[in-house]
Protein backbone atom coordinates (compact mmCIF):
# COMPACT_ATOMS: atom_id res chain seq x y z
CA UNK A 1 0.00 0.00 0.00
CA UNK A 2 2.76 2.42 0.39
CA UNK A 3 3.57 2.14 -3.08
CA UNK A 4 0.17 4.44 -3.95
CA UNK A 5 1.72 8.01 -5.00
CA UNK A 6 -0.70 9.48 -2.13
CA UNK A 7 0.91 7.27 0.68
CA UNK A 8 4.23 9.13 1.04
CA UNK A 9 4.99 11.99 3.52
CA UNK A 10 6.11 14.71 0.98
CA UNK A 11 4.02 13.76 -2.01
CA UNK A 12 2.25 17.32 -2.32
CA UNK A 13 -1.35 14.72 -3.19
CA UNK A 14 -0.66 12.74 0.22
CA UNK A 15 -2.91 13.87 3.74
CA UNK A 16 -4.65 16.90 4.06
CA UNK A 17 -3.74 18.27 0.19
CA UNK A 18 -5.89 15.08 -0.99
CA UNK A 19 -8.78 15.59 -1.19
CA UNK A 20 -9.88 11.52 -2.44
CA UNK A 21 -8.18 10.49 1.15
CA UNK A 22 -10.23 10.18 3.76
CA UNK A 23 -9.78 11.71 6.70
CA UNK A 24 -11.22 12.47 9.95
CA UNK A 25 -11.94 16.24 11.07
CA UNK A 26 -9.36 15.82 13.74
CA UNK A 27 -6.98 15.09 11.15
CA UNK A 28 -7.85 17.99 9.18
CA UNK A 29 -8.09 20.37 11.94
CA UNK A 30 -4.33 19.46 13.40
CA UNK A 31 -2.70 19.26 9.83
CA UNK A 32 -4.08 23.33 9.35
CA UNK A 33 -1.27 25.13 11.56
CA UNK A 34 0.91 23.29 9.76
CA UNK A 35 -0.21 24.20 6.02
CA UNK A 36 -0.68 28.11 7.38
CA UNK A 37 3.09 28.10 8.22
CA UNK A 38 3.65 26.57 4.98
CA UNK A 39 1.62 29.13 2.61
CA UNK A 40 2.69 32.02 4.79
CA UNK A 41 6.36 30.88 4.14
CA UNK A 42 5.89 30.55 1.10
CA UNK A 43 4.15 33.76 0.34
CA UNK A 44 7.08 35.45 2.25
CA UNK A 45 9.25 33.81 -0.09
CA UNK A 46 7.37 34.83 -3.32
CA UNK A 47 6.82 38.44 -1.90
CA UNK A 48 10.82 39.01 -1.50
CA UNK A 49 11.77 37.83 -4.75
CA UNK A 50 9.18 39.73 -6.38
CA UNK A 51 10.17 42.94 -4.59
CA UNK A 52 14.02 41.85 -5.25
CA UNK A 53 13.56 41.34 -9.15
CA UNK A 54 11.64 45.23 -8.99
CA UNK A 55 14.29 46.91 -6.71
CA UNK A 56 16.75 45.62 -9.49
CA UNK A 57 15.00 47.17 -12.24
CA UNK A 58 14.34 50.40 -10.24
CA UNK A 59 18.03 50.20 -9.26
CA UNK A 60 18.94 50.11 -13.08
CA UNK A 61 16.30 52.49 -14.08
CA UNK A 62 17.76 55.19 -11.74
CA UNK A 63 21.06 54.36 -12.93
CA UNK A 64 20.63 55.14 -16.37
CA UNK A 65 18.30 58.25 -15.89
CA UNK A 66 21.28 59.55 -13.67
CA UNK A 67 24.15 59.25 -16.55
CA UNK A 68 21.70 60.43 -18.81
CA UNK A 69 21.52 63.43 -16.38
CA UNK A 70 24.95 63.65 -16.18
CA UNK A 71 25.06 64.12 -20.00
CA UNK A 72 22.49 66.46 -19.80
CA UNK A 73 24.66 68.75 -17.50
CA UNK A 74 27.03 69.21 -20.43
CA UNK A 75 24.80 69.67 -23.13
CA UNK A 76 23.48 72.49 -21.41
CA UNK A 77 27.26 73.86 -21.07
CA UNK A 78 27.40 73.23 -24.80
CA UNK A 79 24.45 75.41 -24.96
CA UNK A 80 25.71 77.85 -22.82
CA UNK A 81 28.37 78.40 -24.81
CA UNK A 82 27.53 78.36 -28.35
CA UNK A 83 24.81 81.16 -26.87
CA UNK A 84 28.19 83.30 -25.45
CA UNK A 85 29.26 83.02 -29.19
CA UNK A 86 26.59 83.59 -30.37
CA UNK A 87 26.11 87.03 -28.83
CA UNK A 88 29.92 87.39 -29.24
CA UNK A 89 29.09 87.96 -33.02
CA UNK A 90 27.39 90.76 -32.87
CA UNK A 91 29.21 92.03 -29.07
CA UNK A 92 32.60 91.81 -27.36
CA UNK A 93 33.01 88.02 -26.16
CA UNK A 94 32.75 89.60 -22.73
CA UNK A 95 30.23 91.30 -23.07
CA UNK A 96 28.22 88.53 -24.82
CA UNK A 97 29.60 86.14 -21.63
CA UNK A 98 28.39 88.36 -19.15
CA UNK A 99 25.09 88.90 -20.64
CA UNK A 100 24.40 84.98 -20.53
CA UNK A 101 25.65 84.74 -16.96
CA UNK A 102 23.18 87.63 -16.35
CA UNK A 103 20.35 85.87 -17.92
CA UNK A 104 21.24 82.20 -16.19
CA UNK A 105 21.03 84.09 -12.66
CA UNK A 106 17.77 85.56 -13.33
CA UNK A 107 16.73 82.09 -13.88
CA UNK A 108 18.45 80.50 -11.21
CA UNK A 109 16.87 83.04 -8.16
CA UNK A 110 12.94 82.23 -9.97
CA UNK A 111 13.86 78.99 -9.67
CA UNK A 112 14.93 79.54 -6.22
CA UNK A 113 12.15 81.71 -5.14
CA UNK A 114 9.48 79.16 -6.44
CA UNK A 115 11.26 76.54 -4.28
CA UNK A 116 11.40 78.70 -1.35
CA UNK A 117 7.44 79.57 -1.61
CA UNK A 118 6.54 75.36 -2.43
CA UNK A 119 8.92 74.30 1.03
CA UNK A 120 7.09 77.19 2.97
CA UNK A 121 3.69 75.77 1.86
CA UNK A 122 4.58 71.95 2.56
CA UNK A 123 6.24 72.82 6.23
CA UNK A 124 5.62 71.35 8.28
CA UNK A 125 5.31 67.97 6.88
CA UNK A 126 2.35 66.51 9.30
CA UNK A 127 -0.87 65.28 7.04
CA UNK A 128 -3.18 66.89 8.69
CA UNK A 129 -5.95 66.03 6.74
CA UNK A 130 -5.51 62.03 7.36
CA UNK A 131 -5.16 62.59 11.43
CA UNK A 132 -8.10 65.20 11.20
CA UNK A 133 -9.89 61.72 9.64
CA UNK A 134 -7.98 59.09 12.13
CA UNK A 135 -9.58 60.93 15.14
CA UNK A 136 -13.06 61.22 13.72
CA UNK A 137 -13.08 57.30 12.72
CA UNK A 138 -11.83 56.63 15.97
CA UNK A 139 -14.40 58.85 17.57
CA UNK A 140 -16.76 57.35 15.88
CA UNK A 141 -16.09 54.09 16.45
CA UNK A 142 -16.00 55.30 19.98
CA UNK A 143 -19.58 56.17 19.97
CA UNK A 144 -18.08 59.41 20.96
CA UNK A 145 -19.71 61.31 17.18
CA UNK A 146 -17.82 63.65 15.49
CA UNK A 147 -15.68 65.63 17.89
CA UNK A 148 -13.32 67.81 16.91
CA UNK A 149 -9.96 68.20 19.35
Amino acid sequence: MADRPGDTPHDPTSSALNPKSKQSLAELVSALPSLITTLVKDEITLLKAEVTAKLTKLGIGAGLIAAALFLLFFVFAVLVAAAVLGIATALPAWLAALIVAAALFVVAAILILVGVLSIKKGVPPVPEESITSIKKDINAVKGLGEKHE
